[in-house]
């Protein structure tokens, strides 16, 4: 019995072909890397920092206050003809709830929020806003230098839902600093 032997460059053509799609498939719906491009959320993040940004859970879930989320920023904060890069921030407000800062204090629902990871307390005032159902009030840890729901210069200065790529959850790069993002 003889068994028809394969052309080895198809065989290899169709792995490089599978190869691609599954990694692309990957990328697309499951986990992507990103880097750091900001001091925006300093001490948490550094310039540079490499991280998995995982994409399932939040099919399944609904982004919870603390998270560390990419996303694309609303239309309207990004300059006509400029490229619009995806921004990772930490979700400070949830749809329903009623975000201000105050005194260097992050009030949600009128409850202060212990930011044990922040760079330094926001030198700046947020009037009290409601967040719309399906959106998120979204703050850099470096509250001071960070260009995020607070600084928009939009009427509704909210991240829908739909626009969250996904979520942080582990650095990757630079090797001292590797490790979960909890």
């Amino acid at each position: 019995m003889s068994q028809k032997q394969q052309n080895p460059w198809i065989e290899g053509l169709q792995t490089i072909g599978l190869s691609i799609a599954l990694a692309l498939g990957i990328r697309q719906f499951v986990a992507e890397a990103r880097y750091i491009p900001s001091e925006s959320m300093k001490p948490t993040l550094q310039i540079n920092d490499r991280l998995v940004i995982e994409k399932l859970s939040y099919r399944f879930q609904e982004p919870q206050r603390g998270d560390i989320v990419v996303f694309w920023p609303p239309s309207e904060i990004v300059p006509a003809g400029q490229k619009k890069d995806a921004f990772i921030k930490r979700i400070v407000g949830l749809p329903g709830d009623t975000v201000e800062v105050t005194e260097g204090i992050v009030l949600v629902n009128g409850e202060a929020q212990d930011e044990s990871y922040i760079q330094s307390p926001p030198t700046y005032e947020q009037d009290p806003l409601t967040i719309p159902a399906g959106n998120y009030f979204v703050l850099g840890d470096n509250r001071n230098a960070s260009y995020d729901s607070h600084a928009w210069d939009i009427s509704k200065p909210f991240v829908p839902e739909d626009q969250i790529i996904g979520k942080a959850i582990v650095r990757f790069w630079p090797p001292t600093r590797v490790g979960g993002l909890d």
